[in-house]
């Protein structure tokens, strides 16, 4: 693996930020930088909760909950079950006004949307008054904004759904 390049895709606190630097990791067959958002969402969310999960090994816990071994996204069932497994807490909430109205009212959490036409998981969590994305697109790699302005730019329509976890 290419050190350098996976080194800049993580946050000085230690979130991964930015899926293009993952080229060198190999995920369902692929390179990481194609298809990772979903392990890479999931590693984000467990250590904004509080946990210490090792990169390596939730892409490979996760690439392993895939029944069928070919190329491909992370599947909803794969993320749900790990999710269950590693971060109970989560509740699942659908449809595009309720995710975003949970989301708001979550300490952390991830999509479930679509970025410019594409499947996408994005991690985030609570920051201040607003909230730090991780891993939303290309200039936006780790960003704080509102839950209204990520819905209103990233989620403007089509089917959203949030695991988000609530405030205990």
């Amino acid at each position: 693996m290419e050190q350098k390049e996976l080194t800049k895709g993580f946050s000085a606190d230690g979130y991964i930020t930015d899926q293009d630097c993952f080229s060198s990791v190999r995920y369902r067959g692929m390179a990481a930088s194609i298809n990772g958002c979903g392990w890479i969402a999931a590693y984000d969310l467990r250590r904004a909760l509080g946990q210490r999960p090792d990169w390596r090994e939730v892409c490979r816990e996760m690439d392993a909950l895939h029944r069928v071994r070919v190329p491909g996204p992370t599947l909803m069932s794969v993320m749900r079950a790990y999710l269950a497994q590693t971060v109970p807490e989560v509740r699942e909430v659908s449809g595009r006004a309720a995710a975003l109205e949970a989301a708001a009212h979550s300490r952390a959490g991830i999509f479930r949307y679509r970025e410019k036409q594409v499947p996408h998981f994005a991690a985030y969590v609570r920051e201040g008054e607003g909230f730090r994305f991780f891993n939303l697109c290309d200039g936006q790699e780790d960003c704080v904004m509102s839950m209204e302005r990520f819905g209103a730019e990233h989620c403007p329509r089509g089917h959203v759904i949030v695991f988000a976890a609530p405030f205990c």
